[in-house]
């Protein structure tokens, strides 16, 4: 009896010990990512998150003067603000098909300037010049998915790739990509007697990173491919839109939105003929 107790005993250890073995085979270990915040540090490998900053706007109002100038505060202490001006109204700027984004981000409502969004659907708090800091906490060091863009304009045609590196799964994502035009000059009229010199209208003013036309549909186009590891690209070709005034001041917006709810996750800004590197941290 005293050997057969042994036995089940050291059988009994056994068992256990296979149990554990198995156990410890199938543990999952859950990878400990990084903060993203924007006040956390760079982790080597990841990418660094771009805040995009949508201002609908016009040349005609005084009041827009206020969303431009806190634009220019942010980008002043920040290298991750990537910004569109949308011109509407009696404005040689005037974007003519801007009616699916204003029925994307005010569906009953109507658009009365200045409107200004972040990452596309967040409402910018009023005012913008004392909330530029809201902008600034949705920029982060560490995140996952990231843009780059290498272009050739020249002979009045224009040759884009829009790369984007996952280093996650990613699915149901937008991509949407602009066409912009800088150095612009133009009078604004300004109602802030402590911006711009509070000159009214500001003569000559520059407008820059002005919409010219949308490569996308404007509410963005499905992008697939973007799984771990991936690197996807999309090609544009096409000529010079004729709105150009001048072709080396052509510049290039693309950002990538959830499908969901069209919230953007990153964006990038490029000038023309520049060829852009991943944005990830040595």
């Amino acid at each position: 009896m005293h050997g057969l107790a042994m036995n089940f005993k050291a059988l009994s250890t056994l068992f256990i010990a296979v149990i554990v073995l198995v156990s410890c085979q199938d543990t999952i270990i859950v990878e400990n990512r990084p903060d993203g915040s924007a006040t956390a540090p760079p982790v080597s490998g990841y990418l660094k998150k771009n805040v995009l900053i949508e201002d609908y706007t016009g040349t005609w109002c005084g009041n827009c003067t206020r969303v431009a100038w806190a634009i220019e505060e942010a980008k002043a202490v920040s290298d991750k603000v990537v910004s569109v001006a949308i011109h509407n109204g009696n404005d040689p700027y005037h974007y003519a098909d801007i009616a699916p984004l204003k029925n994307l981000i005010l569906p009953t409502s109507q658009l009365a300037l200045p409107v200004s969004r972040l990452n596309r659907m967040i409402v910018w708090s009023f005012p913008e010049t004392s909330n530029v800091q809201q902008a600034l906490d949705l920029t982060g060091n560490n995140t996952t998915i990231g843009l780059a863009m290498n272009s050739t304009v020249a002979n009045g045609n224009i040759n884009l790739d829009v790369k984007v590196k996952c280093l996650d799964n990613y699915e149901g994502l937008k991509l949407v990509v602009y066409l912009l035009e800088d150095k612009l000059y133009y009078n604004q009229r300004n109602y802030y007697s402590d911006l711009y010199g509070g000159v009214n209208p500001i003569p000559n003013f520059e407008h820059n990173h002005v919409l010219r036309a949308s490569l996308t549909d404007i509410t963005g186009e499905a992008i697939t491919g973007t799984v771990n590891g991936a690197t996807v690209t999309r090609n544009f070709s096409i000529p010079v839109p004729a709105n150009i005034a001048n072709p080396a001041n052509i510049s290039f917006v693309a950002f990538l939105t959830k499908a969901s709810d069209n919230i953007a996750i990153n964006a990038r800004a490029a000038h023309a003929n520049e060829n852009q590197s991943f944005q990830e941290n040595p």
